[in-house]
């Protein structure tokens, strides 16, 4: 969430320029925390998947994860519903199929044949993706320190899937989480040119609903003829309601007092607590492919960010 400045690992992707509040003395020791509880929930996220795709499918999964998540944020959308005319829809239609669906669902994917941690590691592309699409397709300035960020990020990815755990090659989960960090660079891109001034949150409601509608109908033929377990209907909707609603208004809140740019240093902590929760609760092997392409990736990311 993903992801994230998508998820995202993450994750919709909302972009708000973001309005610098006041700096108090609790503002200072409480975005931290902030920025770490966000960090723990899209980290887990991956877990989350691991856990529930094995018995609903990556597309009734992510099913599960749209309507919940859209119902948490949908008062969002009721209030501020005359901001969305039907004109709107057919784009916001468009933009959930990039910036959701279908990077839930190769994330879901992912974690049916790979590790929580591989899925949690190349979210964080997102960030180096959003600006080569924005180069190549936007005409933004890259420069150079992003420019090599994005190599060393690539790098890392193609490092990360040469990898094997237990014995088993991880290459296509790894593309698959890579595919959703680029599909999220899109959809962050086009969410900044097309639906800036719109509350971002009643954003999040109308794409993770379309996105839900779109994916329903593939969704429901392939449901499971199998029971579905209590511990992975418990995952899912934490997955819906935690890792997708809440989070995300969690998000726009620290967006709204520390500005867009703060806030998404959160990206740096969702590799970190999604291979951690694997390790812990999963028993999850750490290996050292994994560790040497999230070290990379990461990196490459905070190169990155602190160019001008």
């Amino acid at each position: 969430m993903a992801p994230p400045v998508a998820a995202p690992a993450v994750a919709v992707s909302p972009v708000e320029s973001g309005v610098h509040g006041a700096g108090s003395r609790a503002g200072d020791w409480i975005t931290p925390v902030e920025l770490c509880v966000l960090g723990a929930i899209w980290g887990a996220s991956f877990l989350f998947m691991r856990v529930a795709a094995p018995d609903f499918g990556a597309l009734p999964l992510v099913e599960v994860r749209l309507a919940l998540g859209s119902l948490v944020l949908l008062p969002f959308l009721w209030r501020a519903r005359a901001q969305f005319p039907l004109s709107l829809w057919p784009k916001l239609a468009g933009i959930s199929l990039i910036n959701s669906a279908i990077p839930f669902v190769l994330f879901a994917w992912a974690a049916q044949h790979a590790p929580a941690g591989i899925g949690a590691i190349t979210n964080a592309m997102t960030v180096l993706f959003t600006a080569l699409i924005g180069f190549l397709f936007f005409g933004e300035r890259i420069g150079t320190r992003r420019a090599v960020a994005l190599f060393a990020g690539f790098a890392g990815v193609v490092v990360l899937a040469s990898g094997k755990v237990a014995g088993a090659s991880i290459g296509l989960a790894a593309t698959a989480g890579a595919a959703a960090a680029f599909l999220y660079g899109i959809g962050i891109n086009l969410v900044r040119r097309h639906l800036t001034g719109l509350p971002p949150a009643a954003v999040a409601a109308a794409t993770l609903g379309c996105a839900a509608l779109l994916v329903a109908p593939l969704a429901i033929a392939r449901w499971p003829a199998q029971e579905i377990g209590l511990l992975s209907w418990t995952c899912a909707a934490l997955l819906g309601v935690l890792c997708t609603g809440i989070a995300f208004v969690m998000y726009y809140r620290l967006i709204a007092r520390v500005g867009a740019n703060r806030a998404s240093t959160v990206t740096y902590l969702v590799p970190v607590f999604g291979v951690a929760w694997a390790w812990w609760l999963l028993d999850e092997p750490l290996t050292m492919t994994m560790g040497v392409a999230g070290a990379i990736i990461l990196a490459s990311v905070a190169f990155s960010q602190r160019a001008k």
